[in-house]
């Protein structure tokens, strides 16, 4: 199983089984990475710039995987634990702790920078169990009693917030405005 430089688990194999499409990578089949940032990586960027950008993995003559390209990145954007299927409840104007955390997949291995950033989301509960122990992103999880105790208390005073109060009911009848 992949580890973090610290030696925990990040709770998968391979992390290229949890990436999604590159967040580079346009509607159009085109690398947005070399356009934008093409000072970070000249040579990458001269290459993609004499293919018209495209990019390689998405070509189907081409034999790329992600795993080959060097600036390749997948950030989950589901608002969701990957593990368990507990979902952000966030209140607004709320500092409040996030029910859920961002979970790195991949992790630069002795001495190599990390090139791929590789992320999902796991409620703090599960992330907590991948990295302390054996659990693994694919197990069967139920929701933890804890997070649900979390999200049914957000989701109450959300519904009191939406609630309709009226000013007779908030002011005292003898009390002046």
């Amino acid at each position: 199983m992949e580890k973090t430089p610290q030696g925990t688990s990040v709770g998968v194999d391979d992390p290229y089984e949890f990436a999604g499409v590159c967040d580079h990578l346009t509607g159009e089949g085109q690398c947005r990475y070399a356009f934008d940032h093409y000072e970070h990586d000249p040579e990458f960027a001269r290459e993609r710039a004499d293919e018209d950008y495209e990019c390689p993995v998405v070509n189907p003559e081409s034999d790329w995987s992600w795993a080959d390209c060097p600036h390749f990145r997948s950030r989950n954007r589901d608002r969701e634990c990957v593990r368990c299927g507990l979902e952000e409840k966030r209140i607004a104007h709320d500092d409040e702790r996030p029910l859920l955390e961002e979970h790195h997949l991949s992790y630069a291995r002795d001495g190599e920078t990390l090139s791929h950033e590789i992320t999902i989301y796991l409620c703090r509960w599960c992330h907590a169990k991948v990295h302390n122990s054996w659990a693994r992103i694919t197990d069967d999880a139920a929701l933890d009693p804890e997070a649900i105790a979390a999200l049914e208390e957000r989701r109450g005073r959300e519904q009191s917030e939406l609630g309709f109060e009226s000013a007779a009911e908030r002011y005292d009848d003898n009390e002046k405005r």
